[in-house]
């Protein structure tokens, strides 16, 4: 059972962010007493029983706040960011904890003096929008705790995946290419059944201590069944 199924056991709207991260609306759910910690709480817990991994969940009023929590004590968190404890939890939040602020932007909002969302609140609208354009908006509502993006299970798939946990450690070379190699072949199906291109293949592996690495190649050609391309195995020290 892979993570998304897990997820799809406790609500539908579920928005995918990654193979193993998502945002999910549990507003409307009558399980577990409709508490989101208590779903949240059950969901880590079957994922650990089903993929003997570690999960880290965020619980808040918005998307914004619940990826910041979802951050809090990891590996193995369960953080909830309640509409009472907001203001003193975020107060001094530094603009580089703002979802969708990269190391660039959180530079220049630094150079004109927006370093935290304490800062960032008494920055007029008009000023957000002069230095990021149609983003400003977007950062100066956050500024405000102010998401009101719902979670959005329609997205427009730009990727495929498919993933194994394993029982038992695997430290072959061969066995790990021989896995890939089969998971590389399920995903040229789904990419043939959709009639879509693949031009960039990425590989993520989590070792035993849950230390985890991606690599990408993007193919001077769409990768297609038919092309049967071998995948590669390779680790930076």
């Amino acid at each position: 059972m892979c993570i998304r199924e897990i997820f799809a056991d406790y609500t539908e709207l579920i928005e995918p962010l990654s193979l193993d991260e998502a945002y999910l609306d549990v507003s409307d759910m009558s399980l577990h007493q409709g508490s989101a910690a208590l779903i949240a709480k059950a969901i880590k817990a079957k994922i650990k029983q089903k993929t003997r991994l570690i999960a880290s969940a965020g619980i808040s009023y918005n998307k914004f706040l619940a990826k910041i929590a979802s951050d809090m004590d990891r590996p193995d968190g369960l953080y909830v960011i309640t509409p009472e404890r907001c203001t003193q939890f975020i107060e001094q939040l530094s603009v580089e904890k703002f979802h969708g602020v990269g190391k660039a932007t959180a530079g220049r909002m630094q150079a004109r003096g927006i370093k935290n969302r304490e800062r960032s609140k008494v920055t007029a609208l008009t000023r957000f929008q002069q230095y990021f354009g149609k983003s400003g908006q977007y950062y100066y509502h956050l500024s405000r705790d102010i998401d009101t993006r719902p979670v959005n299970n329609h997205r427009i798939r730009k990727s495929l995946e498919a993933e194994t946990t394993f029982q038992e450690d695997i430290t072959s070379k061969e066995d790990v290419l021989e896995h890939l190699q089969n998971l590389l072949e399920k995903n040229l199906i789904k990419i043939a059944d959709k009639k879509l291109d693949a031009h960039t293949l990425t590989v993520k592996i989590k070792y035993h201590k849950f230390v985890q690495i991606t690599r990408s190649r993007t193919l001077p050609r769409a990768a297609l069944q038919t092309h049967q391309p071998r995948v590669s195995f390779w680790k930076t020290y």
